[in-house]
């Protein structure tokens, strides 16, 4: 199973919309999907129709209740599965102060959750707290989402200075290995400039054993589209909503991209479970 993370601390650069949709995507594309809602905001469970009620079980339960995955887990499409999140997951950082472990609770249930899938997403929170840190103790691969302005870079330093701590202390296997451009658009000098930038950023790291040497920016672009901001309003991906869209066009794209991604890793063992 591949398990990745999707993060980025800064708000509004396509973070959500990138985990939902590549989620649905690659689900429609034959693989058994899980995405995991670890954002108190819950954008990612109503964006896939699920609406946060008061007795509902959430991610909150498996992190501060002791509950199996299993018992939150939801079947929302053919092969898609969601963990939704609540508003009561802002509370789990104070809640979690005192327990001894807390940055590994999500890794252990994990573990022990016996339901077998091809992906495992999760949606990280805009903050590098301890729900984040959840993720990244639990995942093998991080993708960045960014989009193309002259702040694209700002704050990436934290971003990797995270990933690195995390991998050092808690994560050995934890890998950044895909950016994303999102909300892109081609006509614009701004965009091809800040794309070439960020090629070079991580083109110039790839040597040396860190946990980004070898990310890859990948090709297809995310282009601004006025369908994907429409979806999470009629609680559908992009593929459901309007899957002859410029946004839908570009999810599968950018699917079939991850899953070559995984078929020609140095460890090529990616099958699509029973």
């Amino acid at each position: 199973m591949r398990s990745i993370a999707i993060m980025n601390q800064k708000g509004g650069v396509g973070k959500t919309t990138t985990a939902v949709n590549l989620a649905a995507a690659i689900a429609h594309e034959g693989y058994r999907t899980c995405l995991i809602d670890m954002d108190p905001q819950a954008h990612a469970s109503l964006h896939l129709g699920i609406e946060p009620q008061i007795e509902m079980q959430s991610i909150y339960d498996v992190l501060v209740r002791d509950r199996p995955l299993a018992e939150v887990r939801r079947q929302i499409a053919e092969r898609l599965w969601v963990v939704p999140s609540h508003l009561d997951l802002a509370a789990a950082e104070v809640e979690l102060a005192g327990v001894v472990g807390r940055e590994v609770i999500l890794r252990d249930k994990l573990r022990e959750d016996p339901e077998k899938f091809d992906f495992l997403f999760v949606d990280c929170p805009p903050s590098l707290g301890i729900l984040t840190i959840n993720a990244l103790a639990a995942v093998n691969e991080v993708f960045i989402p960014l989009q193309p302005h002259f702040l694209a870079l700002h704050g990436l330093s934290k971003l990797l200075q995270t990933i690195e701590l995390v991998a050092k202390r808690l994560n050995s296997r934890l890998r950044l290995t895909g950016i994303i451009l999102c909300m892109f658009d081609s006509n614009t000098r701004l965009a091809t400039e800040v794309s070439e930038d960020v090629g070079a950023f991580f083109g110039n790291r790839r040597e040396g054993k860190s946990p980004w040497a070898g990310a890859q920016m990948f090709q297809t672009r995310i282009r601004r589209n006025i369908r994907l901001a429409e979806a999470p309003s009629f609680g559908q991906s992009i593929l459901q909503y309007s899957p002859d869209s410029n946004g839908a066009e570009d999810y599968r794209n950018l699917a079939r991209e991850v899953i070559q991604q995984g078929l020609t890793a140095e460890n090529p063992s990616l099958k699509k479970a029973c």
